[in-house]
C-alpha cells in the first residue's frame, strides 16, 4: 500500500489532490450526520444564527474554499502547507456544495426535493476528482501518446474533437454523460450515438418531422427514468436524508 501510495499519488504530485478530495467528502459526510441529527433534535447540535439571520453553513465554506484557494496557488503542489491548503479547500468544498441547491435556488430547500440536487453535484464531483486522481485528464489528453503531446496540433484536436462531443452530448440533455465525457471521451461518443432526451435542443431541432425518432427517444427516456429514478432516489436519501413531504402530498 505505501509502494503504490508513493508511485501513483505522491511521485506524480496528486497527494494535494488526495487530501482534498477526502476533506471534501467527510466534510460532506459529517455535515450531513450534523444537520440530520438537528433535524431530529438529537444531539448537542443546534443552528447557528447572530441578530436573528440564520447563518448556513456554506458561508464558513466559501471562507474555507477563498483560503485554501489562495493559499494552495501561493504555495505550488508540494510540501505541508500545500497539503494543509488542499484539506482547507476540500473542507470549504464540501459546505459549499452541501448546499448548492440554495445558492442555485436562493431559498432554503435543503430538506425538499429541490435540495436533492446538493446531494446530486456532491457525488458527480467526488466521481469526477476519483476519474481525475486515477489519471484521467479532461478532454482525453492523457490518451495521446509521447509523440502526440511533444506535438501541439494533436494535442490541440484532441481538446477540440472531445470539447465537440461533450457539447453534442449536452444539446442532447444528457447532462451527467456531458461532464463524464470531459474526463472519458468515449463516454461522449456513446451519448453522440444514442438517442437525444426529448425536450432537449436536439430533440426540438432534429425529431420534430421524425415521428417514430421522437416516439422511440421519449419511450427509452421513459422506461430508462422508471428503472433508475427509485434506487437513485433512494442513494440520495441514504446519503442525505429524506426530503420533506410536499404540501400537496401532505394534503392526501
Amino acid at each position: 500500500m505505501g509502494h503504490w501510495l508513493e508511485r501513483n499519488i505522491v511521485e506524480p504530485g496528486k497527494l494535494p489532490l488526495l487530501l482534498a478530495l477526502t476533506a471534501f467528502v467527510l466534510t460532506f459526510l459529517i455535515t450531513r450526520v450534523i444537520t440530520r441529527l438537528i433535524r431530529a433534535g438529537k444531539g448537542p447540535f443546534g443552528n447557528v444564527s447572530t441578530g436573528g439571520v440564520h447563518i448556513h453553513h456554506v458561508v464558513p465554506g466559501v471562507v474555507l474554499t477563498v483560503v485554501g484557494g489562495f493559499g494552495a496557488v501561493a504555495s505550488g503542489r508540494h510540501g505541508f502547507v500545500a497539503g494543509l491548503c488542499a484539506v482547507v479547500f476540500g473542507m470549504g468544498a464540501g459546505l459549499v456544495l452541501d448546499e448548492f441547491a440554495l445558492i442555485l435556488h436562493l431559498d432554503d430547500v435543503y430538506w425538499t426535493e429541490e435540495g436533492r440536487k446538493s446531494v446530486e453535484v456532491v457525488v458527480l464531483t467526488a466521481a469526477l476528482v476519483g476519474l481525475m486522481l486515477a489519471g484521467f485528464s479532461p478532454f482525453g489528453v492523457n490518451d495521446v501518446t509521447q509523440e502526440e503531446a511533444q506535438d501541439r496540433g494533436g494535442v490541440i484536436s484532441s481538446v477540440v474533437v472531445n470539447f465537440l462531443f461533450a457539447m453534442l452530448v449536452l444539446l442532447k440533455g444528457k447532462t451527467r454523460m456531458a461532464i463524464f465525457s470531459v474526463i472519458i471521451p468515449l463516454v461522449g461518443l456513446i451519448g453522440v450515438i444514442r438517442l437525444a432526451r426529448p425536450g432537449s435542443p436536439w430533440a426540438r431541432r432534429f425529431y420534430r418531422s421524425r415521428p417514430r425518432a421522437r416516439a422511440r427517444a421519449t419511450l427509452r427516456a421513459y422506461h430508462r427514468d422508471k428503472r433508475w429514478s427509485g434506487p437513485r432516489r433512494r442513494f440520495q436519501d441514504l446519503i442525505g436524508g429524506k426530503p420533506d413531504p410536499t404540501p400537496s402530498l401532505e394534503r392526501r
